[in-house]
Protein backbone atom coordinates (compact mmCIF):
# COMPACT_ATOMS: atom_id res chain seq x y z
CA UNK A 1 0.00 0.00 0.00
CA UNK A 2 1.60 3.39 -0.88
CA UNK A 3 1.95 5.73 1.52
CA UNK A 4 0.81 10.06 0.77
CA UNK A 5 3.22 12.29 1.42
CA UNK A 6 1.55 15.40 3.48
CA UNK A 7 3.39 18.86 2.42
CA UNK A 8 5.05 19.82 5.74
CA UNK A 9 2.68 22.49 7.43
CA UNK A 10 4.89 25.36 9.04
CA UNK A 11 3.44 27.97 11.53
CA UNK A 12 3.43 31.27 9.83
CA UNK A 13 5.23 34.11 11.46
CA UNK A 14 3.51 37.47 11.37
CA UNK A 15 5.44 40.13 9.01
CA UNK A 16 8.62 41.74 10.54
CA UNK A 17 7.27 44.89 10.23
CA UNK A 18 3.68 44.22 11.58
CA UNK A 19 2.33 47.23 14.13
CA UNK A 20 5.61 49.03 12.90
CA UNK A 21 5.84 52.89 10.75
CA UNK A 22 8.35 52.04 8.31
CA UNK A 23 9.54 54.31 5.66
CA UNK A 24 11.36 57.92 5.97
CA UNK A 25 11.22 59.36 9.50
CA UNK A 26 9.78 62.47 9.87
CA UNK A 27 12.72 65.52 10.64
CA UNK A 28 12.31 67.51 13.52
CA UNK A 29 10.77 71.14 13.90
CA UNK A 30 12.93 73.78 15.19
CA UNK A 31 10.28 73.56 18.82
CA UNK A 32 10.88 69.93 19.05
CA UNK A 33 15.09 70.50 18.68
CA UNK A 34 14.64 73.13 21.23
CA UNK A 35 12.24 71.07 24.01
CA UNK A 36 15.32 68.02 23.27
CA UNK A 37 18.32 70.46 23.71
CA UNK A 38 15.89 72.07 27.04
CA UNK A 39 15.57 68.93 28.72
CA UNK A 40 19.45 68.03 27.76
CA UNK A 41 20.36 70.99 29.57
CA UNK A 42 18.42 71.11 32.37
CA UNK A 43 19.56 67.03 33.39
CA UNK A 44 23.30 68.27 32.80
CA UNK A 45 23.75 65.74 30.83
CA UNK A 46 26.64 67.01 28.78
CA UNK A 47 27.63 63.88 26.38
CA UNK A 48 23.85 63.58 25.52
CA UNK A 49 23.95 67.12 25.04
CA UNK A 50 26.78 67.46 22.77
CA UNK A 51 25.90 64.28 20.86
CA UNK A 52 22.50 65.94 20.10
CA UNK A 53 23.77 69.01 19.04
CA UNK A 54 26.31 68.00 16.66
CA UNK A 55 23.52 65.37 15.13
CA UNK A 56 21.86 68.59 13.78
CA UNK A 57 24.59 70.41 12.77
CA UNK A 58 26.26 67.52 11.49
CA UNK A 59 23.86 66.20 9.41
CA UNK A 60 26.15 63.03 9.59
CA UNK A 61 24.97 59.44 9.45
CA UNK A 62 24.70 57.73 12.94
CA UNK A 63 27.61 55.72 12.01
CA UNK A 64 29.89 58.62 11.34
CA UNK A 65 28.66 60.76 14.06
CA UNK A 66 29.41 58.16 16.60
CA UNK A 67 32.94 57.92 15.54
CA UNK A 68 34.00 61.23 15.84
CA UNK A 69 37.52 61.57 17.20
CA UNK A 70 38.23 64.63 19.91
CA UNK A 71 40.55 65.81 17.29
CA UNK A 72 38.09 65.58 14.43
CA UNK A 73 36.79 68.85 16.08
CA UNK A 74 39.10 70.50 18.14
CA UNK A 75 42.37 72.41 17.60
CA UNK A 76 44.97 74.17 20.36
CA UNK A 77 42.37 73.88 22.65
CA UNK A 78 39.66 75.83 20.15
CA UNK A 79 36.19 74.16 18.65
CA UNK A 80 36.59 74.52 14.37
CA UNK A 81 33.66 75.85 13.05
CA UNK A 82 34.15 73.65 10.35
CA UNK A 83 35.11 70.57 10.47
CA UNK A 84 35.58 67.59 7.54
CA UNK A 85 35.24 64.24 8.13
CA UNK A 86 35.20 61.06 5.58
CA UNK A 87 32.05 58.98 5.29
CA UNK A 88 32.20 55.48 6.03
CA UNK A 89 29.56 54.13 3.68
CA UNK A 90 31.13 56.62 0.79
CA UNK A 91 34.51 56.89 1.46
CA UNK A 92 34.33 60.76 0.31
CA UNK A 93 34.62 63.54 2.43
CA UNK A 94 31.77 66.33 3.95
CA UNK A 95 31.61 69.22 5.40
CA UNK A 96 29.86 70.55 8.02
CA UNK A 97 29.24 73.46 10.51
CA UNK A 98 29.55 73.86 14.03
CA UNK A 99 27.07 76.55 15.65
CA UNK A 100 28.48 78.82 18.18
CA UNK A 101 25.98 76.75 20.88
CA UNK A 102 27.72 73.26 19.88
CA UNK A 103 30.97 74.75 20.25
CA UNK A 104 30.13 75.70 23.59
CA UNK A 105 28.72 72.49 24.71
CA UNK A 106 31.70 70.28 23.16
CA UNK A 107 34.25 72.16 24.56
CA UNK A 108 32.32 72.09 28.30
CA UNK A 109 32.36 68.10 27.06
CA UNK A 110 35.85 67.65 26.22
CA UNK A 111 37.31 69.79 29.91
CA UNK A 112 35.15 67.43 31.77
CA UNK A 113 37.18 64.94 33.95
CA UNK A 114 35.02 61.85 33.03
CA UNK A 115 37.12 62.57 29.04
CA UNK A 116 40.32 62.69 30.27
CA UNK A 117 42.65 61.02 27.90
CA UNK A 118 39.60 60.26 26.04
CA UNK A 119 40.17 60.00 21.36
CA UNK A 120 37.06 59.77 20.72
CA UNK A 121 34.58 62.40 21.67
CA UNK A 122 31.61 59.48 22.49
CA UNK A 123 33.57 57.01 24.66
CA UNK A 124 31.80 53.76 25.17
CA UNK A 125 31.18 52.22 28.94
CA UNK A 126 32.58 49.00 27.80
CA UNK A 127 36.21 47.58 27.45
CA UNK A 128 35.32 46.21 24.27
CA UNK A 129 34.55 49.47 22.35
CA UNK A 130 36.28 52.75 21.97
CA UNK A 131 33.28 54.59 21.23
CA UNK A 132 29.16 54.16 21.67
CA UNK A 133 27.42 52.02 18.85
CA UNK A 134 24.62 53.13 16.21
CA UNK A 135 22.45 50.89 18.19
CA UNK A 136 22.99 52.90 21.79
CA UNK A 137 22.59 56.34 19.46
CA UNK A 138 19.32 55.41 17.73
CA UNK A 139 18.22 54.19 21.79
CA UNK A 140 19.20 57.69 22.84
CA UNK A 141 16.99 59.59 20.09
CA UNK A 142 13.96 57.11 20.77
CA UNK A 143 14.33 58.69 24.13
CA UNK A 144 14.75 62.23 23.40
CA UNK A 145 11.89 62.08 20.89
CA UNK A 146 9.61 60.04 23.72
CA UNK A 147 10.33 62.66 26.44
CA UNK A 148 9.03 65.09 24.44
CA UNK A 149 5.70 63.68 23.70
CA UNK A 150 6.58 62.13 19.77
CA UNK A 151 5.43 58.99 19.09
CA UNK A 152 8.87 57.15 18.95
CA UNK A 153 8.32 55.04 16.19
CA UNK A 154 8.18 57.90 13.68
CA UNK A 155 11.63 58.71 14.61
CA UNK A 156 15.13 57.72 14.15
CA UNK A 157 18.80 58.52 13.62
CA UNK A 158 17.75 59.94 10.41
CA UNK A 159 15.88 62.19 11.86
CA UNK A 160 18.46 64.24 13.40
CA UNK A 161 20.59 63.89 9.87
CA UNK A 162 17.37 65.28 8.18
CA UNK A 163 16.43 67.99 10.15
CA UNK A 164 18.94 70.96 9.48
CA UNK A 165 19.27 69.90 5.59
CA UNK A 166 15.55 69.82 5.10
CA UNK A 167 15.08 73.64 7.01
CA UNK A 168 17.74 74.74 4.74
CA UNK A 169 15.79 73.16 1.40
CA UNK A 170 12.47 75.09 3.21
CA UNK A 171 14.35 78.26 3.17
CA UNK A 172 16.47 78.33 0.17
CA UNK A 173 15.22 75.15 -2.37
CA UNK A 174 18.82 74.97 -2.99
CA UNK A 175 18.94 71.27 -3.59
CA UNK A 176 22.66 71.56 -4.42
CA UNK A 177 23.95 72.68 -1.35
CA UNK A 178 21.86 69.92 0.71
CA UNK A 179 23.22 67.52 -1.56
CA UNK A 180 27.19 68.85 -0.36
CA UNK A 181 25.85 69.56 3.04
CA UNK A 182 24.68 65.73 3.29
CA UNK A 183 27.69 64.16 1.53
CA UNK A 184 25.37 62.61 -1.23
CA UNK A 185 26.85 62.09 -4.76
CA UNK A 186 23.73 62.61 -6.92
CA UNK A 187 21.02 64.81 -6.38
CA UNK A 188 18.56 62.53 -7.31
CA UNK A 189 19.40 60.85 -3.71
CA UNK A 190 19.04 64.03 -1.85
CA UNK A 191 15.24 64.33 -3.36
CA UNK A 192 14.26 61.31 -2.61
CA UNK A 193 16.00 61.50 0.60
CA UNK A 194 13.91 64.62 1.97
CA UNK A 195 10.78 63.57 -0.15
CA UNK A 196 10.41 67.26 -1.39
CA UNK A 197 9.09 66.19 -5.08
CA UNK A 198 5.03 66.11 -3.91
CA UNK A 199 5.70 69.45 -1.55
CA UNK A 200 7.12 71.70 -4.47
CA UNK A 201 4.30 70.30 -6.49
CA UNK A 202 1.56 71.15 -4.22
CA UNK A 203 3.11 74.52 -3.53
CA UNK A 204 3.11 75.19 -7.30
CA UNK A 205 -0.29 74.55 -7.70
CA UNK A 206 -1.54 76.78 -4.54
CA UNK A 207 -0.28 79.46 -6.49
CA UNK A 208 -1.83 79.01 -9.91
CA UNK A 209 -5.72 79.74 -9.71
CA UNK A 210 -7.82 79.40 -13.10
Amino acid sequence: MSSIQLPIIRPSRPPWNKGRLIGQKRPLMPRQVWAIRARLELAGNQRNLVLFNLAIDSKLRGCDLVRLRVADLVVAGAVRDRVSVIQRKTGRPVQFEVSENTRRSVLEWITAPAMRGCAFLFPSRFHDSSHISTRQYARLVRNWVSVIGLEPCGYGTHSLRRTKAALIYQKTGNLRAVQLLLGHTKVDSTVRYLGVELDDALSIAEKIDI
